[in-house]
């Protein structure tokens, strides 16, 4: 007599009533769709509140630091991580900014030219570089340089479980670890973008007078004419800004690592994505906001 058939997902001995259920299809077409942008809005959501309280957090304690004289932030700390982000970032910042000057000059001349204004490269490159371009390069060569390694730090120390240890002497984590990278970050970001107005300013003066025939008198006569100290302040400030989101970022991707060297992997990515669409989103916040108010 032939047995019956089984089912593959079925037993041999298994009872028809013991039969294991079939899995439901995963969700398909637009429920799928919202689900998942759902999902994704809450994640971001818990990630940015988080953010703000470890902003929160700092801010608490380096104004602590000024009113009691028992707060003491590390300066010695504080000195060691300017040296490692800022310091040691200028070789990098300045070889970018340079070739961005150069890019600039030589693009704006020829269309320039047509019009008989070749010299008003100066004018388009103070703008650019002193609102938008000097800041925002620092900002970019920074989180490549300095946040992915402040997040891969820290989340070393989570996975050998230094930050525990941190906490059973009763020491703060926030005030010893994130506090100095955050105020270093600070200074070496509106530090560097100064370096960067200068660089790139300077590399596309010397390209004007060597190869585009402008004369460095004209240049400077248009470049002043055209900048003022508001553009310089406006860019420094967001300098400074962009110092905060990215050593944040970088210390909040690396203080929530969980999974051993691929933990540490994940926030170091998560940090150099983060932090430039932080920065980019800040810039152009920063812009419209100094836009409304004449500022530019």
């Amino acid at each position: 007599m032939s047995s019956l058939p089984t089912s593959p997902n079925s037993s041999p001995g298994a009872k028809p009533s013991e039969q294991p259920l079939p899995e439901p299809p995963p969700p398909a077409g637009l429920d799928y769709l919202i689900a998942m942008i759902g999902e994704r809005a809450l994640a971001m959501v818990r990630h940015i509140g988080a953010i703000t309280l470890l902003f929160g957090d700092v801010s608490k304690w380096i104004v602590r630091s000024f009113y009691s004289p028992k707060v003491r932030i590390g300066r010695p700390a504080i000195v060691t991580q300017i040296v490692r982000i800022g310091v040691r970032s200028i070789g990098i910042v300045s070889l970018v900014s340079g070739c961005v000057g150069l890019i600039l000059a030589f693009q704006l001349s020829p269309p320039l030219d047509e019009f008989g204004q070749k010299d008003k490269v100066a004018n388009i490159v103070g703008v650019a570089v002193l609102r938008e371009l000097g800041p925002l390069i620092a900002a970019i060569v920074l989180t490549g340089f300095a946040g992915a390694s402040i997040a891969a730090e820290i989340g070393t120390m989570v996975v050998g479980e230094e930050i525990e240890a941190l906490e059973a002497h009763a020491m703060n984590p926030v005030k010893f670890l994130v506090v100095p990278r955050v105020v270093a970050s600070i200074v070496s970001l509106t530090c560097l973008s100064v370096i960067s107005n200068v660089v790139a300013v300077a590399a596309a003066l010397g390209i004007a007078v060597l190869a585009l025939d402008i004369s460095y008198a004209s240049f400077m006569s248009n470049f002043f004419d055209q900048v003022k100290l508001v553009d310089f302040v406006t860019g420094v400030s967001k300098g400074a800004v962009f110092g905060i989101l990215i050593a944040i970022i970088a210390c909040y991707n690396g203080l929530k690592v969980t999974g051993g060297a691929a933990g540490v992997g994940q926030a170091t990515t998560g940090t150099v994505v983060q932090s430039v669409v932080a920065v980019i989103i800040c810039d152009l916040v920063f812009t419209t906001i100094f836009f409304a108010l004449k500022l530019v």
